[in-house]
């Protein structure tokens, strides 16, 4: 009887596409703290969250550090959040669930590294993680193919790796100037 609630419990939270109770840490982690709960877009509002939090952050960081802290943050982040999601996902009954945010966060660290503090590049990286996180030009896409939370998280890296080169080369070019 226990069991045929809890399918019930889980087949009505895929349904409505809500984070499922339980899983502890890894819920905790996976929805960046519930952000993946805000509803419409909770992959935006967690770019948007973490490019606070970042920009917030970098401020206080000495700027020969900044590069080394962003690619540790998004390193930490992607080893926290593979497990994470991989628990999600399973707890969830869902390939890639949309409450899971924290590869929105790795992806948008990687798209924010070795760039100036100003508002402008904060609100490009934004912007450009976003542009190919949705669009998944070639590979990213076949990367969500990987099992469990690899899949989930790795496709957000390369789309944060698309967005920190278009970053770079406005930068280069001067097309973002501060």
């Amino acid at each position: 009887m226990k069991e045929a609630a809890k399918v019930v419990a889980l087949n009505s939270n895929q349904n409505d596409g809500a984070p499922p109770a339980g899983a502890g840490w890894a819920m905790l982690v996976a929805t960046f703290g519930g952000i993946g709960r805000l509803k419409p877009g909770p992959g935006t509002w967690a770019s948007v969250a973490t490019v606070l939090l970042w920009a917030l952050a970098s401020w206080r960081i000495p700027s020969e550090a900044r590069t080394w802290s962003t690619i540790a943050a998004a390193v930490a982040v992607t080893l926290l959040g593979i497990p994470s999601a991989t628990r999600a996902g399973r707890v969830s009954g869902l390939k890639d669930p949309q409450f899971v945010v924290i590869d929105e966060v790795a992806g948008q660290l990687v798209a924010v590294i070795a760039v100036p503090l100003a508002w402008k590049t904060f609100l490009a990286g934004l912007i450009l993680f976003r542009v190919f996180d949705i669009l998944k030009p070639p590979p990213v896409r076949q990367l969500e193919r990987l099992p469990e939370g690899i899949g989930i998280v790795v496709d957000d890296l390369g789309a944060g790796l698309y967005a920190l080169v278009v970053m770079h080369l406005l930068l280069h070019f001067q097309l973002l100037t501060r």
